[in-house]
């Protein structure tokens, strides 16, 4: 399912280092032709350091020992530099003097590392450099330095701090234009992808992160792709279904700027109430989260490999259909909502079942008919109204709060 791949709209907005891993997984799951991914690899490894790595790319894709002599040169340059300034780094260590042009060599000694794939060192080195630099933009790149090498390295906490002080500074700063501040915003929503789809508490992140109204905005007016990973987190975290309507709308006003199985699928079920439309786009789903660099994490058990977030997303989107369909339906036969579920008869009764006798839900199966009875729930009116004090009580709460935190950090800052 190559065709909701969206690894060329990624790669625009990422470093080129942070494309490999996309590559791999592509490679490793057969989308696209070998060659076309080798040839990718090379055309993108062209922009680092990382000769070796290359050199032996082109020695797969064209089946020979040889290399181009322009590689073999460049091999020679990366070595020579990487010589220089490792001496220039020895020396500073030796006179224990900082200065200027010291700092300056820092940095280009952790940015070559960073360009030769050394992400260890890198992130090393930048860390040092961001504790002596008083260069605002030279302090905000090797920030999205120790970022990225942070995310390549698999080091997710660390990771997840950096791209909060990155927020932080995107958010405050004073950009040369709101364009470039839009941007920087747009960045860091594609490379917190990264953590968000492997942090423990990632999910609960990425809703936070792109709901933010700027957030938000900015994936509506140049990235509304992420949608599909803002649709996947709200899907699978039970704990966050009341983003689910104000998701429901975005996807609604983007749908003629980018749509796939997955934002489809929410469409079909909660705008059109199309649950043969639901049934469909769900068995698509599963494709796009199995060819999903992000998504599509394999875990190797035992003898059998597993995915997830895909059992996850089937799992409550399966939820999803059997609850938006009791809602409208007094009786249903099991048979057909097995069938929606995208579940052999057998399956779907004993996951109904379950689901009755493990949630609130008032109804009862006949086993005779094969049918789901719906029974009515009449609601207090006092219940009612004493819900809608308490909801209207926390939104009070909420923009109280909203009015007096900034007030108290202007008076703090005016003091």
């Amino acid at each position: 399912m190559a065709e909701h791949d969206l690894t060329a709209r990624m790669a625009g907005h990422l470093d080129c280092h942070l494309v490999l891993p996309l590559l791999e997984f592509l490679q490793e799951r057969h989308l696209y032709p070998e060659e076309e991914i080798l040839e990718a690899k090379i055309r993108l490894l062209r922009g680092t350091n990382m000769v070796d790595y290359a050199m032996d790319i082109h020695k797969s894709r064209y089946g020979t020992d040889d290399v181009p002599e322009d590689m073999v040169k460049r091999r020679a340059e990366v070595v020579s530099r990487l010589t220089s300034l490792g001496e220039a780094i020895d020396n500073i260590h030796q006179n224990q003097q900082i200065g200027p042009d010291q700092i300056e060599t820092l940095y280009q000694y952790a940015k070559f590392q960073f360009d030769c794939g050394n992400y260890s060192f890198a992130a090393q080195y930048l860390h040092q450099y961001r504790a002596l630099c008083t260069n605002i933009e030279r302090s905000l790149s090797a920030l999205w330095g120790k970022l990225a090498a942070e995310i390549l390295m698999q080091n997710w906490d660390v990771a997840l701090d950096e791209l909060n002080r990155l927020k932080e500074i995107i958010d405050s700063k004073n950009f040369s234009s709101p364009l470039n501040q839009l941007q920087n915003r747009i960045w860091l929503m594609h490379w917190s992808i990264f953590i968000f789809y492997n942090h423990e508490n990632g999910r609960n992140g990425i809703i936070d992160l792109f709901f933010q109204e700027r957030y938000l905005n900015a994936i509506q007016t140049n990235a509304p792709h992420l949608l599909r990973y803002l649709a996947t987190a709200v899907v699978v975290n039970k704990r966050r279904r009341n983003m689910l309507k104000e998701l429901i709308k975005v996807i609604q006003q983007e749908q003629h700027s980018y749509k796939d199985p997955i934002t489809e699928f929410l469409e079909c079920l909660f705008v059109n109430y199309d649950f043969d439309g639901a049934q469909q786009k769900l068995i698509e789903c599963e494709e796009v989260i199995l060819n999903d660099p992000f998504l599509g994490k394999r875990i190797e058990e035992e003898n059998s490999i597993t995915v997830p977030l895909r059992d996850e997303f089937l799992e409550n989107a399966r939820l999803f259909i059997f609850e938006t369909y009791c809602r409208i339906h007094r009786s249903i036969d099991i048979g057909m909502l097995s069938q929606k579920l995208n579940m052999r008869y057998d399956e779907g009764e004993l996951w109904i079942m379950n689901l009755v006798r493990n949630s609130k839900l008032d109804a009862k199966i006949d086993s005779v008919s094969g049918t789901l009875i719906m029974t009515t729930n009449h609601v207090n009116i006092h219940e009612q109204f004493i819900e809608s004090l308490k909801n209207l009580n926390m939104r009070t709460s909420m923009l109280a709060k909203n009015i007096v935190e900034p007030a108290q950090a202007t008076q703090q800052a005016t003091r």
